[in-house]
């Protein structure tokens, strides 16, 4: 399994299948520079906002890939054109031909801002893919007890910037519950109002025994 950091939320995953998360390209001013995407055969989305969101929509009608979101999401992405979409909610799983789903909580918003207005966008949360390898996206999250029903993944993909979500200390934290092989931080740097020391966060949870990499943008770590 190929894991590929695109800057903010967003990853790329090679293995079975071509899985990209919360698929934010235009306007990141995270995105790698001159980084093409290959063949995507889902796209999850974690959430309603339009970072996360990004251009699911455009990468769905280009590749032809599958968006899996929560029910609201799905309905939401339906009517913007998209033709491939699967459905879940928190707490639920499906085995895909790329390996087993499971949606879990988060602690967050979801909604979907569009003329102005806010359109409802379900609950937010993260996925928890179970293949050969397993990995824990959490998507914009706070710290939450539940995360200690996810131990012992293979990697952990974690907010780490504050003010939306976890900040360093409490990334640290859920790391220490989840006890990953490996964590990665994300959903940092990307603007000011969510810059965190990502050196610091490895230094802590290395402390617990737990490795941690940091990618930079465009940087892949295979598993």
């Amino acid at each position: 399994m190929k894991i590929t950091f695109l800057g903010h939320a967003a990853f790329l995953i090679e293995d079975k299948k071509n899985i990209i998360i919360d698929p934010f390209i235009t306007g990141n001013p995270a995105y790698p520079n001159n980084f093409t995407l290959p063949q995507i055969d889902y796209i999850l989305v974690t959430h309603g906002h339009g970072d996360h969101i990004g251009d699911t929509v455009e990468i769905s009608e280009k590749y032809g890939a599958t968006v899996i979101s929560n029910f609201e999401i799905c309905n939401y992405l339906q009517s913007k054109g998209v033709k491939k979409i699967h459905p879940m909610h928190i707490g639920g799983s499906k085995e895909f031909d790329f390996g087993k789903l499971k949606m879990t909580p988060a602690l967050h918003g979801s909604g979907i801002i569009e003329n102005g207005k806010i359109i409802y966008g379900g609950n937010p949360g993260g996925f928890l893919i179970s293949a050969e390898k397993s990995v824990y996206h959490a998507g914009d999250t706070g710290l939450t007890k539940d995360m200690e029903l996810i131990k012992g993944v293979d990697v952990a993909l974690l907010p780490i910037g504050g003010n939306f979500v976890m900040d360093v200390n409490d990334a640290v934290i859920a790391t220490e519950m989840i006890k990953p092989k490996i964590v990665i931080p994300m959903h940092y740097n990307t603007w000011d109002v969510i810059n965190a020391d990502e050196e610091k966060f490895k230094m802590l949870v290395e402390k617990l025994g737990i490795k941690c990499v940091i990618l930079k943008p465009g940087e892949s770590l295979e598993v």
